[in-house]
């Protein structure tokens, strides 16, 4: 009896976990999640691009 009310209430922990999760994870449609793929490739590129444009430190090695 003790191992069948353990075994439900795991049950209804996880239930209320996912249930829970599901709350707070928002609903990514696929154009959303390309837009926010595109966006973070072209902040990458713009970094990318101002790093190379940064001159090198050379060290004095006298």
């Amino acid at each position: 009896m003790r191992a069948v009310l353990g075994v439900l209430s795991l049950l209804l922990v996880l239930g209320l976990v996912s249930l829970l999760a599901k709350k707070q994870l928002p609903d990514a449609s696929p154009a959303t999640a390309q837009q926010q793929s595109q966006q973070i490739q072209q902040q990458v590129k713009t970094q990318v691009e101002a790093a190379m444009q940064q001159p090198r430190a050379i060290p004095d090695d006298k």
